[in-house]
Formats: structure tokens, sequence, C-alpha cells
């Protein structure tokens, strides 16, 4: 009586039934003949759950980005080169490449003084305006599993008139072979700077 009524909330199954995909996964933990062991199945399903969220959620970067990248040293010059990939795909208006480059909790200091959320400034990436950013002036520090960058960014139209200078620090953390922005400020140099 118990699993008739299971099967019914849940589609049902046949004992032996392979089954392949998530979706699923109700009629599998919890099938016709299964009411002895059903706490059993529910425990399996919380402990999986919570694995298939974290590997979703962790970052919104393909799984194929990540597997052809290979871990990256815990170096200055890797933090270099992270900006440097960062900056042209800022000049690409690619939005998915710098996902890969910010960890979920990112924050940042825009230009203008306001604080923008990981999201927030993915979502800004797009209707950035077009031209090419160039870095110079830049510094870097690793401690650990920490680090931070500091440089200028200069961004340059398509007839080579400067737009913007700006100057920023960006902190890091080490995290999964690989380096992750989790902090950001920027500052808008005026006229007299430049």
């Amino acid at each position: 009586m118990c699993g008739d009524h299971y099967r019914i909330l849940t589609g049902g199954g046949e004992s032996g039934q392979t089954w392949a995909s998530l979706s699923c996964l109700p009629r599998l933990l919890i099938s016709q003949n299964s009411c002895h062991d059903l706490g059993v199945k529910i425990l399996t399903l919380l402990a999986v759950l919570p694995a298939l969220a974290l590997s979703v959620f962790a970052a919104d970067c393909s799984r194929n980005q990540l597997q052809h990248q290979p871990q990256q040293p815990k170096t200055e010059a890797a933090l270099f080169e992270l900006e440097q990939n960062w900056a042209a795909a800022l000049s690409r208006n690619d939005a998915d490449t710098v996902a890969c480059m910010v960890a979920d909790e990112f924050e940042e200091v825009d230009v203008d003084g306001s604080l923008r959320t990981r999201s927030q400034m993915l979502e800004h990436i797009p209707q950035r305006k077009p031209g090419t950013n160039h870095l110079s002036e830049m510094r870097a520090h690793v401690e650990g599993n920490s680090g931070f960058t500091r440089g200028l960014a200069t961004l340059v139209d398509a007839s080579g008139k400067i737009v913007a200078r700006v100057r920023f620090t960006d902190v890091f953390t080490y995290r999964d072979g690989r380096w992750q922005a989790i902090a950001g400020h920027e500052t808008l140099l005026g006229e007299a700077s430049r």
C-alpha cells in the first residue's frame, strides 16, 4: 500500500529498470516496493543533492573550459596573465570568460563609487563601450593562497583615442587549482591625470 501511494505520486517505476537521467531520480529513490528502505533513500538523496547543487552553481564556467585549463601556479606572473586575459575579455564584451575568473562572492567598487556584486558586474559587461583595454603600471603580490594586483587600465577606442583611464586593485584567492578574484576597486582618473 505504501509503495502504491508513492508510485502514484512519482510516476512509478518497474523493478529492474535502469534509470539513466537525473529526471528519473524521484522514481529511482521511491519506487513501487520501497517502504522498507525509504529512510535510507531519503538520506542518500539529502547527501547527493547538495553536491549536485554546488557543482552547478559554483561558477559559470563550463566543464569544458575548466578541463582545458592547466592548474595555475601561485605566482605573480600567473596573476599578471590573468589580468591580461580579463582585460582582453572585457575588450570583447565576453562575460562568460570573466565569470570563470571571479569567485561567487566577488564584489567591486566601481569607478562611480557604487558597490556591485558578481552578477551585477557580469550583467554590465555586454553594455560596455567598445574599445581595447591596455594594462600598464602593473604590480602583483602573492602570499600563500592570497594575492592582489594593482595597475592602470586604459580604454582606447577604434580611432586610437583614450576613452578612459582607470586605476584598479583586484584581490584574489587560490582555490581549486586556479586564481579567482574576490574583490576589486576601480578609480576613474580625471583629465589632469592624463
